[in-house]
């Protein structure tokens, strides 16, 4: 019965969320262990001097920020396909499939391997990120309330993966007893529970998710899809040459930017509908936002988890942690836990008609941004004589930049799918994560700036730092949450009907 569901049949559901939502939500749970998994153990793996890549702590923000990228800017791309081509399952199929082998061969030899295993990781990720988010909108008809609920659900699931991933990762990696080969096989393991999770569900989706080209003979559509497959592959060396060397990440970003943006405007001159073009606008401002965002943000993966390997206390109230756990798992907890909360705030304030709108809940995420900051500044005011502090105000910090995340990243992948054309759903959520790319390669740049150039530096140096780095990133995002809500009536005229 459930593989001859009709689309309005699954978008007919009861209740507050359809059953397949729960599906997807599983899979993406164990996707984003091992992505976050992975992202925890980055940076430290790369400057780990005896069991890592020996990398110098600028060498290794740069290096951070341009894989991260990759694996976003390969969302747009992936996006593009399964619009074009694969369709939204055989997209994320194809890319759980590459991770999974990414991620085992960096477990064989993290050092010898680790380039090549990321690189597949990179590919892998971009076909199956976007897309899987892309089909949660579908569950919905348009102008659906319950959509907003939805992904809010979606994205605790993110967030639970997140939490896992992040600290059992760290955990295998940084422990005498395990080591970086356990990390990495533990993210593979988990994304093959992931696919094999996906495949027992995926009739459920009916017709969501297949391919565009179903209209045309099974050999014609075969010859495209293969073609794909053959031009992922094909990019390897590519991609594997310009994360050896960031210079090349730098020409990359130079033009794939432009080109996105291009084929942007061409897809919106293109679309007919005055009203489309102008949701297609407002959609776009939201993702120059989210650059600046997650470029402040994302330090997490790069400088702040240096921070926390060199400059952070082991005491978190009455118990011993590793800092780098709680640097990669503090923020998802508290999603997790106030995300909810937060969720009856805005219904509670919706009732008495003062609910914010979407623009400005986008500006509140960059004051929120801007406030744990200065907080992770504030840590300086904290430190011994040895340039080490207390771990307890940097989980404070954490405490204050989820409520920054919570006003603007799942609200955000909600509007996109609500400004999108269906035919461009897939390239939109493609930009998204595009931004985020941007915002990844931009924390590289930004962290390696933080970062003391002589790897010899008392801690006492480095401490200054990062914290003086903090102070101004502070600034920044408290001027664009400003900005963002001065411009808030112009945006939500160009939103029309969407909340």
């Amino acid at each position: 019965m459930s593989e001859n569901l009709t689309l309005e049949q699954i978008q007919n559901f009861e209740g507050k969320y359809p059953k397949q939502l729960w599906y997807l939500f599983l899979v993406e749970m164990w996707e984003r262990f091992c992505f976050y998994g992975m992202r925890g153990v980055l940076t430290i793996f790369m400057a780990d001097q005896i069991l890592g890549l020996s990398l110098s702590d600028k060498e290794a923000n740069l290096k951070y920020g341009a894989i991260q990228a990759f694996v976003y800017a390969f969302t747009f791309i992936g996006g593009i396909f399964a619009d074009k081509i694969l369709g939204f399952k055989k997209s994320l199929v194809f890319g759980a499939l590459v991770m999974i082998l990414g991620n085992f061969i960096i477990a064989f030899s993290p050092q010898e391997f680790f380039y090549f295993g990321i690189t597949l990781s990179i590919i892998g990720t971009g076909f199956f990120k976007p897309n899987i988010s892309s089909m949660v909108g579908d569950l919905y008809k348009e102008g659906d309330p319950r959509r907003d609920a939805g992904f809010g659900l979606f994205y605790s699931g993110i967030n639970i993966g997140a939490l896992l991933g992040g600290s059992v990762c760290v955990y295998l990696g940084t422990s005498p007893d395990y080591g970086w080969s356990y990390a990495f096989l533990s993210a593979g393991i988990v994304m093959v529970i992931g696919l094999i999770t996906f495949m027992i569900t995926k009739k459920s989706l009916g017709p969501i998710g297949d391919s565009p080209l179903s209209g045309l003979s099974s050999s014609k559509r075969n010859s495209k899809e293969i073609l794909v497959f053959l031009g992922s592959l094909l990019s390897i060396p590519l991609i594997f040459m310009m994360i050896k060397n960031t210079d090349y990440t730098d020409y990359f970003m130079y033009t794939i930017g432009p080109l996105a943006i291009f084929y942007f405007l061409y897809e919106t001159i293109k679309e007919k509908e005055l009203k489309a073009q102008k949701k297609l606008i407002a959609a776009f401002i939201f993702i120059l936002f989210s650059v600046v965002f997650w470029a402040f943000f994302e330090q997490s993966g790069g400088s702040l988890a240096l921070f926390a390997k060199d400059n952070l206390h082991h005491n978190l109230l009455f118990f011993e942690i590793n800092p780098n756990i709680v640097n990669n798992t503090s923020n998802s907890l508290f999603v997790i836990i106030f995300s909810p909360i937060l969720g009856l705030v805005w219904l509670a304030m919706a009732k008495k008609k003062i609910e914010p709108n979407t623009v400005i809940k986008f500006g509140l995420g960059f004051l929120f941004l801007a406030l744990a900051f200065y907080v992770f500044y504030y840590t300086k005011f904290f430190a011994d004589a040895n340039g080490v502090s207390s771990l307890n105000i940097f989980t404070l910090a954490y405490f204050v930049i989820t409520f920054g995340e919570l006003c603007l990243s799942p609200i955000g992948l909600s509007i996109m799918t609500k400004l999108s054309p269906k035919r461009l759903s897939g390239m939109m959520m493609g930009m998204w994560f595009l931004a985020s790319a941007y915002g990844q390669y931009a924390a590289g740049l930004l962290g390696a700036g933080m970062s003391s150039p002589d790897e010899n530096a008392s801690l006492i140096t480095k401490l200054q730092g990062y914290t003086d780095g903090y102070y101004q990133l502070a600034i920044y995002a408290l001027i664009a949450g400003l900005l963002l809500i001065l411009i808030s009536p112009l945006v939500k005229k160009l939103m029309q009907e969407v909340k």
